[in-house]
Formats: C-alpha cells, structure tokens, sequence
C-alpha cells in the first residue's frame, strides 16, 4: 500500500490570526532594532554655571563642555563662571544656568533657608568630595585652625561654598568669624599671590585634590596645609554629619608643600544639580556624558576619577532627576 500523506492540522481563522499577530510584533522588534526610533537629538543652549575660573569646578566644566560637544553637536554649551557652590545654585534656581556643581552642605542650606526656587533643585550624579584646604606659610605658628585668632584669613567670597565651610570650621574652633579673625572675602583666584605678598595670613580653600592653584603656589612659595580632622565632631553635631566627614589629604597631593606626612582634613561631596523644569531627555543625555567622559577627565581633573555608577545617585539631600532617573535605570546590570 501506498504509505499515507503526513497530515498537517487544519489552518483555522483562530491559528491564521495568531501567526499574522506573531509576525508583525517579530516584525515591529526588528524595525526597532534597525531603525533608531529614540527621542530627537537635543538641540538649543544649554548654561552650566562653574566656578572661579582657577579653580576645579571651572576646569572640570571646560572638559565636560568638550565631552557634551560630542555627546549632544547640536546643543550650544556656555560656561558661566561664578563665586562658588550658592552663587551657582541661585542661578539655577532663578533659570539663569541649567545645571552647575555644587556642594552638598550649600545645597542643604539653600534649602533650609527657603531660597527661592529651592522646591524645584533636582540631583544628575554625586560627583566627586572637595577636600577642605587650610593653607598657610611654612614658617607660620599657626599648628591648628584654633590659632588662626587674630590673624588675617581668606574665607572665600560671600556666593561661595568655602565661605560657608570656613565660617563652619572658626565656629567649630571656638573663633567668631567676624571678631576673632580679619576675614578676608576673595577667592582661590587671588588667594595665593595675597599669601605670598604678606597681605593674608592664611586662607580656607575647599575643592578636589590637587587644586592647579594651591599646587603651583606650593612649587613658587613655602607652604604648609594645617590639621583640621579634630574639628570634624563639632562640625557633624551641628546637623551636618550627612553632608561632612573625616578625610586625609596624602602627602603627595602637594608634593613641594612643607608637610611631613599626611594631613587629617574635612571632605564634602560635589553634587551636579539642575531643576525639575529641565527636560528628562536633555537630562538624560547629560547624564550619559558625565559618566561617559570620567575616564577622560580624570587624566586632568584627578578628582573626577572618582565619579563611580555605584555612588553617582545618591545626591542627598536631593532627590533625582527624572531624566537622570532613566539612565542610571538604563545602565543597571
């Protein structure tokens, strides 16, 4: 007999709909896959409020200037130098910068006082901590920030995160900012020419290590960085033990400056901020670039090395952005 024809089962409108419905989503995937249906590329200006222009925040903001150019060609990114950490968060409260860098203890206090705009402050990434610099001639008698009364010392200017962190660490030193010292409001633009012309004391640097302007004053000047890690328990009692933490400066973070071993110092985390007004999507793609180009600016900028996935979103006491919320979200293994 014949050997009987394989029966294939019957072709029912039920089974006929499943397999068009299986081929158009295996169809969809594929155009998906093929053809970038993503959001349109970022376009317009987009003003990142610094920092004085010979310190780090600067320096960073000019290398990530140059990584966002890459990352986003049609957007115009304009640097805007400024005084510091509250300088910059006033700007972007009030529109006037998109994003900036500043410190956690500044925004913690923007906050607090109910600056303007304050509600609409959102965190992108913690980035890296500044290191607090208590900077004086080699041959100065001044062993701890206790023996600062009396003398002359640059606190920073009045919009900048040093200012708040010195007046901090006087009053954790038992000194009245405004009576115990001649409080002199300039900053690390300046700082070392008046030190070494005699006109300062000393003066209160916070910023990531080393500062470009604190080494090249250590390699034309006898400096030397005072101990400041016994003020760190009245410094955290005072409502700040989130924003600030003992820390140690090695001693090759100043190679030419007259220390003998490493300094004991207080550190404060950087946070990249910007408002809940900016779009998620520019967010985004700022995002990606901070991260992206960390290895890159870590060859100049050694502090932003440290700019790490794991710790990027913890911007306390902020919360995330949206669009930042997104990436990390996209980039979780």
């Amino acid at each position: 007999m014949p050997s009987a024809l394989p029966r294939f089962p019957r072709l029912t409108r039920r089974r006929a709909l499943r397999v068009l419905v299986a081929g158009l989503v295996a169809l969809g995937l594929l155009m998906w896959w093929l053809w970038p249906l993503g959001s349109p590329e970022p376009t317009g200006r987009l003003t990142f409020s610094t920092g004085v222009r010979t310190g780090v925040y600067h320096r960073y903001g000019e290398l990530l200037e140059d990584a966002l150019g890459r990352d986003m060609p049609e957007v115009d990114v304009r640097l805007l130098p400024s005084e510091g950490s509250q300088e910059n968060l006033a700007r972007v409260a009030s529109g006037q910068a998109d994003f900036t860098v500043a410190t956690a203890d500044a925004v913690a206090k923007f906050r607090r006082d109910e600056r303007a705009g304050a509600d609409q402050l959102r965190g992108v990434a913690r980035l890296y901590d500044d290191y607090v610099q208590l900077v004086v001639p080699a041959g100065s008698r001044v062993q701890s920030a206790r023996d600062l009364k009396g003398l002359k010392v640059a606190v920073g200017q009045p919009g900048s995160g040093v200012r708040l962190i010195s007046d901090r660490l006087l009053k954790a030193a038992k000194l009245d900012p405004r009576e115990d010292v001649t409080p002199v409001s300039i900053g690390i633009d300046t700082m070392p020419a008046e030190l070494m012309a005699g006109r300062i004391d000393a003066f209160f640097w916070s910023g990531g290590l080393p500062t470009n302007a604190v080494r090249e004053l250590s390699e034309r000047f006898d400096i030397r960085l005072v101990p400041l890690g016994d003020l760190v328990p009245e410094l955290q009692s005072d409502g700040n033990a989130h924003y600030y933490r003992a820390a140690v400066m090695p001693q090759d973070a100043y190679a030419r400056a007259r220390n003998t071993s490493a300094v004991t110092t207080v550190a404060v985390p950087n946070l990249l901020v910007t408002t809940e007004r900016t779009s998620p999507e520019l967010t985004e793609r700022f995002t990606r670039a901070v991260i992206h180009s960390r290895d890159d600016i870590g060859q100049e900028v050694h502090a932003a090395q440290r700019v790490d996935l794991r710790t990027a979103i913890y911007t306390d006491p902020l919360d995330l952005h949206e669009g930042a919320r997104r990436y990390y979200r996209s980039v979780k293994p």
